[in-house]
């Protein structure tokens, strides 16, 4: 990856970091939820992510709100996201930040 798609995944990530699940007070980032993100030629960026559960109530409105809130990042050209639930989604993938924010440390 070379400085420029490196520079651009870090914004992604702090765009990403705006999102929350309105359950816990923790950002979908710090939670783990997002598994993968690309950059691909003309800055098209690509995320894998998953939810907390298959049948969480912001299952629609979590997704799209990362959606929005990369399409903002300046330079960002396309958005995909893809949600999978393979490997389920576990406390173990909380950052440490997560875990101390909700007392799992």
């Amino acid at each position: 990856m070379d400085a420029q798609e490196e520079e651009l995944k870090n914004k992604v990530i702090e765009a990403i970091k705006q999102v929350y699940d309105p359950e816990i007070p923790v950002d979908v980032f710090e939670l783990g939820l997002i598994y993968d993100i690309k950059i691909f030629p003309v800055n098209n960026v690509f995320v894998l992510m998953t939810l907390t559960s298959p049948s969480c109530p912001s299952a629609e409105a979590i997704p799209s709100e990362i959606e929005e809130k990369i399409r903002e990042v300046e330079g960002v050209n396309d958005v995909s996201i893809e949600l999978t639930f393979d490997p389920p989604y576990g406390t173990e993938m909380m950052s440490e930040v997560a875990k101390l924010e909700l007392g799992f440390l």
